[in-house]
This record gives C-alpha cells, structure tokens and sequence, in this order.
C-alpha cells in the first residue's frame, strides 16, 4: 500500500512539475531588443498581419519596388528588433518583411507554439508580400524561426529560398537535451510536457518535425550552425544535413567558433548572395 501510495505521489509530481515546465515553455519570459529601425536609418512602414485564428502579428516592412522579397523570423524568446542589423544589410536588394510571431514582441497571441500554430503566420506573411506585388519570396529564420522557416517551405511552394541558423532538428530531441540534467527521468518527463501540449493546443506539437520537412525540400536551402553553439547542440545542425543531403540546392556554413546568435562577420553578405542566386538578383559585393 506504501509503495503505491509512493508511486502515485511520484507519478502526482512529475506531471505537475512537467506541467509548470510546459506552462514557463510556451509564455516564458520575453527578450526586449533595445534596437529600433531609426538606429539603422530604416524608414520601416509598420504593418498588421492577421493570423488565421485572428491574432494580430506586428511587423516591420520595407519595401522595394521590382525587387525580390524576404521574411525574416526572429528566435525565442526575441522579437523583430533582434533582426534589424541583417534587415539593414538585406534591404538595398530585397523587400524586407520582419514580424514578431505570436507572443513575442508586439504580437498577439497567449503563447508560443513552438512551431505548430507560426507555420500558418509564415502562409499570412507569404499573403502579405505578395499582395504588395512580390514575384519571388526567400525566408530567412534564426533558431527557432529557422525551424518555421523549414517547416513552412515544406508545405507552401511559394517559399522559393530558406536560410536557416542554428534551427532545431527534433522539438523531442531538444526537450530531452534541455533536460539532460534529469538522466532517465528526462524521457517520461518530456513526454508528460508533450502529452499537455496535446490537451492544450489539440495537437502533437513535435510532428512534422524541421528534419521530416528538410528532407522533402528541394529549393535551395542554407543551414549555418556553430559547432560550439551552447543552445541549440551542433548535432541538430548534422542530422538536418543528412536529410539535406538530396538536395543538390543545399549549402552549409558551418563555424567552429561561436555562441548561439554570434554571427560571423560577413554574415549578412553571404545572406545575400545566397538570396541573390535563389531569387534571381545577383547580389552586390
């Protein structure tokens, strides 16, 4: 009767610590960016996108006429701000679109999704840029806007270009490696976060994964990761390799050094080059 009375009390504990766990995952505590667009001298024009469950997601566009169009999507837990200085290195050659996804920044919404609901932000955005006349549409997404960036492109044709740093392989995978510290108990006590994902937003969160959707891209695709990133393990960066290996569009820039979110210097250059060849305007030096 004890050992029962034990077990249930520890069965009790780890669900209610997996659901405060849940809870602190999906409305953690949000990073101000103390950047605006008037520290680069970008004359943004502030627009309103709604999601399809009604969400009103604030972004930054700058426009240019004739040119192709990029979305840029911030990490968690950031905003659009965090962006501005690749924005600032991107815009004299493409139409620039940067949003905060839903609960961040100066969007809606009353949590993350982790993936499951931005997807369909991303399609809103797509609607966006091309109702303001875009012929030619590239995604660029860091860490977690990344794995958007990848899940998207693998549903809507439209995204002709993704460039991606640091973005998570497996939403499962990363769970257990933030975990990590648990040992054994990681497992069930992940699993028991991702059972109250399904109660509260009626879905597995986790699937598709990015890797499931790397490898059915077959636009051009840049993965950059540092293989010393202390976030997001360097192993993430290899298994979507793997599944980009089919992929004759694919390139990689890979760094030994560098923290999670230390872009190399030249980063934005190569960003561009590489929108440049995959949108059709080749890129200035």
């Amino acid at each position: 009767m004890k050992l029962t009375l034990y077990a249930g009390l520890v069965v009790a504990g780890l669900l209610v610590a997996s659901l405060a766990s849940f809870a602190l995952a999906v409305r953690p505590p949000r990073l101000t960016v103390a950047l605006s667009p008037d520290d680069y001298r970008l004359p943004v024009e502030r627009v309103a996108i709604r999601a399809g469950d009604g969400v009103r997601l604030a972004g930054w566009f700058l426009p240019n006429p004739d040119a192709p169009a990029l979305v840029l999507l911030h990490g968690y837990p950031a905003e659009k701000a965090d962006l501005l200085p690749i924005a600032a290195g991107l815009t004299s050659q493409f139409a620039t679109l940067l949003v905060d996804q839903r609960y961040f920044g100066d969007s809606e919404g009353g949590a993350t999704t982790l993936g499951h609901r931005e997807r369909d932000d991303l399609r809103r955005m797509l609607d966006f840029l091309e109702s303001r006349g875009a012929r030619a549409i590239g995604v660029f997404g860091f860490s977690f806007g990344g794995a958007v960036a990848l899940l998207t492109a693998a549903e809507d044709s439209r995204i002709r270009a993704v460039a991606a740093y640091a973005p998570f392989a497996d939403l499962r995978t990363l769970g257990r490696e933030v975990y990590g510290w648990m040992w054994l108990a990681r497992y069930p006590f992940v699993e028991a976060m991702l059972l109250w994902s399904r109660l509260v937003f009626r879905a597995d969160i986790t699937r598709p994964s990015p890797v499931e959707a790397a490898a059915r891209l077959t636009v051009p695709v840049l993965l950059a990761h540092s293989r010393a990133d202390e976030q997001i393990p360097f192993g993430h960066a290899e298994r979507l390799r793997a599944a980009l290996a089919g992929n004759p569009g694919a390139e990689f820039d890979f760094t030994e050094r560098g923290r999670h979110g230390e872009l190399g210097a030249g980063f934005e250059a190569r960003l561009a080059r590489f929108f440049g060849r995959a949108l059709g305007r080749p890129a200035t030096s």
